[in-house]
């Protein structure tokens, strides 16, 4: 797509804010077009200066989504580094916190929607698909020097499970999801955040 200027490029910056809070809160169903574009206050008709079709914007909402993830995760980190905490109990602090749990416009979208990546059309889940590569590339980054090769995928897989489940349990059984949360913070951080051998 070329490169946007001036107030078109304001427009779609505000289009695409409205919707990758929108695929996290509702998933790729949920996102309808015209309460996409009433959202970000422009009309209906002006979508197709922005985007060819649905799909498109779905693809760019959750690049979007992805973008803005990591912006806030890498932010929060530095912050709790700057503290003394290891990277890898920084990530695994936030990621595993009840605040993130609520949040679902600003939550992880993979952990939002990996149940519903296969569904898509190839438009939508090539960069879905891509979102699920770079959050195992952050874990692998985070963990300690010398983990075990399979450790990343490993870790993201508990991670992504235990916000969804949590997720789950949170409205009708809240102790139960801080729970969840808790034991899985506490078995990761017990394997991989120390300097025992391995």
């Amino acid at each position: 797509m070329p490169e946007l200027t001036g107030r078109k490029a304001a427009s779609h910056e505000r289009i695409l804010g409205v919707a990758s809070r929108a695929i996290r809160r509702e998933g790729y169903g949920g996102v309808n077009v015209t309460e996409v574009m009433r959202a970000a206050q422009l009309t209906h008709g002006g979508f197709y200066a922005h985007f060819a079709s649905r799909d498109a914007l779905l693809a760019e909402a959750v690049a979007q989504a992805g973008a803005d993830m990591a912006r806030v995760l890498r932010e929060q980190v530095e912050r709790l580094v700057a503290g003394g905490a290891s990277p890898f109990r920084a990530f695994v602090e936030i990621y595993l916190s009840m605040d993130h749990v609520r949040d679902c416009d600003n939550g992880c979208p993979v952990s939002l929607l990996s149940g519903e990546m296969f569904r898509q059309p190839p438009e939508v889940a090539g960069p879905s698909r891509r979102l699920v590569v770079e959050m195992q590339a952050r874990v692998k980054k985070a963990l300690p020097a010398g983990s075990p090769h399979e450790a990343a995928w490993a870790v993201t897989s508990a991670l992504l499970g235990a916000v969804q489940l949590a997720r789950a349990l949170a409205g009708s059984d809240p102790r139960a999801a801080k729970a969840v949360l808790a034991d899985t913070k506490k078995d990761l951080l017990a394997r991989y955040d120390n300097d025992r051998p391995r």
